[in-house]
């Protein structure tokens, strides 16, 4: 366990809850997408072109939850650029913090144009500029784009288990499997998601088929890094003897992981595995955050 503590847990709102997970989903939305771009055929195209709306659309309301959580919005400018010297940009390198955001700004931006690249793709863009913007963003240039997106996915993935990691709370700060965790987490729910919107988007029965076969390995990784992580807690393994403990139990490795597993290797209907592991994906990260806010009721009673 960590030597020292914030003296009061983060004052986080539900706001940073919503951000964590949907940031997870946006981040392996857009890595799998850009799989698909490169090595994928025409046939995965549709897949491909809903990752990427599914990475937009996520990297704009993870934006908006932290700037709103922020509680002066109108200063968050100030984390891209140095207010006294503007327009001289705010970069510190030895700042999580400041790496977030800007990870967030460009997985935004790159996210965005392969979304229009792909909506122009279907001639879904009616506006002039965003139509011409969206046309820009095809063949080569659209590979490129995607790729660039689906790194900044995985960073985004990670990020937040990392920046967790840094901070000197319990169980955050007490294993270095958090990040990896998180990534893990990532790329199961962006697989989960694109299976519950792919289909609706053209996507083929292989291609569906395909998306379940990754998943199914993305949730055994995703088992095996968490019991990794829970392992390397050590002595603090305690604090799960808790509501938070039978939430990780329960909701996260029993209907979030093993229940999809099965319903995915019994070829069971695949929307329902997909939402099981969103649910699942949401509450690994209300269970590792509100437990380590919690732990100074639990340190006591587990002699710690």
């Amino acid at each position: 366990m960590s030597d020292t503590f914030f003296s009061g847990a983060p004052h986080w709102t539900w706001l940073i809850l919503l951000y964590f997970f949907v940031g997870g989903v946006a981040g392996g939305a857009a890595f799998l997408a850009a799989v698909l771009d490169w090595v994928g055929g025409a046939e995965d195209r549709p897949v491909a072109r809903s990752g990427y709306n599914v990475a937009a659309f996520g990297a704009i309301v993870s934006g908006a939850l932290l700037t709103i959580d922020l509680g002066r919005p109108l200063r968050f400018w100030h984390m891209l650029f140095q207010s006294a010297n503007f327009p001289a940009l705010m970069f510190k390198g030895w700042s999580p913090i400041s790496f977030g955001a800007w990870g967030i700004l460009l997985f935004g931006l790159f996210s965005v144009l392969a979304a229009l690249g792909g909506m122009a793709e279907e001639g879904r863009l009616h506006n002039p500029t965003l139509r011409a913007v969206g046309g820009a963003v095809h063949g080569g240039v659209a590979k490129l784009v995607g790729g660039v997106a689906g790194l900044f996915g995985i960073f985004i993935a990670g990020y937040t288990g990392v920046l967790l990691s840094v901070t000197n709370r319990p169980i955050w700060a007490d294993s270095p499997w958090l990040g990896a965790l998180f990534v893990a987490s990532g790329v199961s729910t962006g697989a989960a998601a694109l299976i519950l919107l792919a289909a609706r988007r053209g996507a083929t029965e292989q291609a569906l088929a395909r998306l379940s076969a990754f998943d199914t390995k993305a949730l055994v990784v995703e088992l095996l890094v968490l019991v990794v992580f829970v392992v390397s807690l050590g002595a603090l393994n305690k604090v799960w003897v808790s509501f938070w403990g039978l939430i990780l139990l329960v909701g996260v490795v029993a209907l979030g992981i093993l229940a999809p597993l099965w319903l995915h290797l019994q070829r069971r209907p695949v929307a329902r595995a997909a939402r099981l592991v969103l649910l699942g994906g949401f509450l690994l990260r209300l269970a590792t955050i509100f437990a380590s806010e919690g732990i100074e009721h639990y340190r006591v009673t587990a002699g710690m």
